[in-house]
């Protein structure tokens, strides 16, 4: 089944469809401002109304234009933890905990893994499941964000971040230049990542449903250290960055 899918975009951000491929796009840019190519199918749904849950199987075939983009790209599966849906056609949402399963590629300046055994950039297949705090019961956690300043703080709050969010991730040893099919079969009890047949990934933690499906390209980092200290921040898109998607199936 082919998902009915809306286009985001940012800055030098375009999305294109062509025949039977999509291709997400980042031009050449300067002065620090934020670019995003993106389809999903949840722009204007509030969290509690996403319509993915287990089973599910994902697949699709991609590309991209280099082996390492500055930034984030990827597809799968999650709940848009954090509400950057604000401003690109999506409502606001306050914050929850992520749960996800998705392949996800990450710039070296990333560090997105909060447990320090599971690798935090680079190419990956990775899983979050959170426990469902209600979201305004997490809003007042925002208040603790100055305590990120101070490292012993930042250390604690990260510790505590790691016993919520349970975390599963494998680097991937593939050419993303090139064509390749990539699976995701999330079930109630696991989810298999595959990449042409070959599972990556198979990890006992699923997400929580329900999520939502996301595909996209930006130039964002952001970085949560072991030492606690926290980054973010937006890296300059390498020229003629891109991604291409066709055979896109949700079943």
């Amino acid at each position: 089944m082919l998902p009915q899918l809306a286009a985001r975009t940012a800055g030098s951000g375009r999305v294109e469809h062509d025949e039977d491929v999509w291709r997400l796009t980042l031009g050449a840019a300067r002065g620090g401002a934020y670019h995003l190519a993106q389809l999903d199918d949840y722009a204007g749904v509030p969290r509690r109304r996403f319509t993915h849950g287990a089973p599910l199987q994902l697949s699709l075939r991609a590309r991209a234009s280099h082996a390492a983009l500055p930034g984030t790209w990827g597809f799968g599966l999650w709940n848009d933890p954090f509400g950057f849906a604000l401003g690109l056609g999506g409502g606001a949402q306050l914050p929850a905990l992520p749960n996800a399963a998705w392949f996800f590629f990450a710039s070296p300046r990333n560090h997105l893994s909060l447990h320090d055994s599971q690798p935090g950039s680079g190419a990956l297949a990775t899983v979050y499941r959170s426990p469902r705090i209600p979201s305004l019961l997490l809003a007042p956690g925002l208040l603790t964000l100055p305590l990120l300043a101070l490292p012993p703080a930042a250390r604690g709050l990260r510790r505590l971040a790691a016993s919520l969010v349970q975390q599963e991730a494998a680097a991937l040893q593939h050419d993303p230049r090139e064509w390749h099919n990539y699976e995701l079969v999330w079930q109630a009890d696991g989810v298999d990542f595959r990449i042409d047949g070959r599972s990556q990934l198979r990890t006992r933690i699923a997400p929580q449903p329900p999520l939502s499906l996301v595909l996209w390209l930006d130039n964002q980092f952001a970085a949560w250290l072991p030492s606690g200290r926290m980054h973010y921040d937006v890296e300059e898109p390498q020229p003629d960055s891109w991604v291409e998607i066709k055979d896109l199936q949700v079943q």
